[in-house]
């Protein structure tokens, strides 16, 4: 990574350049690093993600050409999986089990309050650039339903008020998310 580029401390440990702050070059490292390997396509888009924080319309040309792919497939493997973003996210990304497990224990209230108290829905992200809303089938924390994943860390058992407790502690910005 170059020292020039404005870099945002990630959850984890990682960096990467601030939201719209990518080159061609960063693109084209990431398709020569992996373009070897079978099915180099969705390596590559999860590379580029992992880099950028999210896939630049522009990068859809840039690894295409470099695979000798068209546009077309290239974007079709991107909007078919969710994981895959094409726009910036928030600082914290927040997660929302939407499991059977987490409906049972009270997740569409919880889904409810959360929305409301973010101001967005799915796939939204706040004003403030705080907080990116994404729904999630299945954490893995059954037992500790309802569920949510903020960045890498899952809490159990959320209720309303502990969401709100938990928003609260996140807020890094001057404005409040009520």
């Amino acid at each position: 990574m170059h020292m020039s580029e404005q870099i945002n401390q990630q959850p984890g440990g990682s960096t990467r350049p601030s939201a719209g702050d990518w080159t061609p070059d960063m693109i084209r490292d990431e398709v020569d690093a992996l373009k070897h390997k079978p099915g180099a396509l969705l390596p590559i888009l999860h590379a580029v993600q992992n880099r950028i924080g999210y896939i630049p319309e522009g990068a859809v040309a840039i690894i295409a050409g470099m695979l000798q792919q068209t546009r077309a497939e290239v974007h079709g493997v991107i909007s078919f999986y969710h994981h895959f973003r094409t726009h910036p996210v928030g600082s914290k990304v927040i997660h929302v089990c939407r499991a059977e497990a987490c409906q049972a224990m009270g997740g569409r209230a919880l889904e409810d309050h959360i929305k409301s108290r973010l101001g967005v829905d799915y796939h939204g992200t706040t004003a403030d650039n705080e907080f990116t809303l994404e729904p999630v089938y299945c954490l893995g924390n059954c037992a500790c339903a309802p569920s949510i994943r903020v960045n890498d860390d899952i809490h159990g058992r959320i209720t309303p008020q502990k969401f709100d407790r938990l928003a609260d502690k996140l807020t890094t910005s001057a404005l409040d998310i009520r």
